[in-house]
């Protein structure tokens, strides 16, 4: 799933023959780092009430890179930078990208593995 999510960021850029949409595959990779860090690479400190300096800037940094993965296509847009289809195909590869993520938590949690 990740490696289709990638694809479509290339085929966003390679279909319009603009790169600026590459800028949100920086966030897709910034948007792990708060959990590798922070979390000790488990996605468990996300669903946790518990709070604490760390925890609470690691919450926080993944939602501020969450949500520049998808602020970035449509500013682009609203600059016409891109085109609307490009914009479009990011928006898919983001879809993508946070369904995998969400299958990633929902293995990591289960301990019959």
């Amino acid at each position: 799933m990740f490696s289709s999510s990638i694809l479509l960021q290339i085929l966003a850029c390679a279909i319009y023959g603009n790169w600026w949409p590459m800028l949100s595959a920086l966030m897709y990779v910034v948007v792990p780092m708060p959990c590798m860090f922070f979390g000790g690479g488990s996605t468990q400190f996300l669903i946790s009430r518990d709070g604490g300096g760390w925890i609470d800037a690691a919450k926080f940094l993944t939602g501020a890179s969450t949500v520049g993965s998808l602020a970035i296509p449509i500013i682009l847009r609203h600059a016409q930078m891109i085109e609307t289809g490009a914009m479009l195909i990011e928006f898919t590869s983001f879809f993508i990208f946070i369904c995998t993520v969400m299958c990633f938590h929902r293995a990591s949690l289960d301990d019959d593995w």
